[in-house]
């Protein structure tokens, strides 16, 4: 049989956990154990639904019109382009943060994985409101030889980089010496943009 003071022990127990319950449910504001809230901005305000909003955001397809500032959007928001995945806005954002900003669709083209037909398609959605850095050679620098130039001399290039000057050496040393500048279309990623901006620093052979 259950004693008095059993059921005395049970009741204090009872109680115990109903006090408990009460502190816990107002020291969390209300919210179901577990909730997960999200803020959003600087101004601290919680928003329930800022992921679901972002993710509808950026989801969403690209209106007649409708422009993306490549100076200054971030990786995720790139992708809205047409062409432009996950991966090659992220070289976007990389290039943009260790060369500055692009100022014009022509000077996008030094990003790797960027060409004429990528430009063709991205252009009619993009715009630009930064100053690019300009890194001029000096006009009395000796011309870099296309053919024998190393990986640092044809990185500091133009609309080159270390990526796509690896590849000039790989594409100069398999496929042979280049006869002329405009062979240098053939390296991927190298367009005639590109090509017109070296003409001036450039000698071949």
């Amino acid at each position: 049989m259950v004693s008095k003071d059993d059921k005395k022990a049970a009741f204090v127990l009872l109680g115990l956990a109903a006090v408990g319950l009460i502190v816990r449910l107002t020291l969390a504001g209300g919210t179901s154990p577990g909730g997960v809230l999200y803020r959003t901005g600087d101004s601290g305000a919680v928003g329930r639904d800022s992921l679901t909003a972002q993710a509808a955001r950026l989801a969403r397809p690209l209106s007649p019109g409708e422009r993306i500032d490549i100076d200054r959007a971030g990786a995720a928001e790139l992708t809205r382009l047409p062409r432009i995945g996950p991966g090659l806005a992220a070289r976007i954002v990389a290039d943009r943060e260790a060369r500055g900003p692009f100022g014009s669709l022509e000077e996008l083209d030094r990003v790797s994985g960027i060409g004429r037909s990528v430009l063709t398609s991205v252009a009619p959605h993009a715009r630009f409101t930064g100053h690019p850095r300009r890194q001029m050679r000096p006009s009395t620098a000796p011309k870099i030889r296309l053919n024998s130039a190393n990986l640092e001399q044809l990185a500091s290039l133009p609309g080159i980089g270390t990526v796509r000057a690896q590849a000039i050496i790989e594409d100069r040393t398999h496929r042979g010496m280049y006869k002329s500048l405009d062979e240098l279309a053939r390296v991927r990623g190298i367009g005639a943009a590109t090509i017109a901006r070296l003409k001036p620093l450039v000698l071949v052979p």
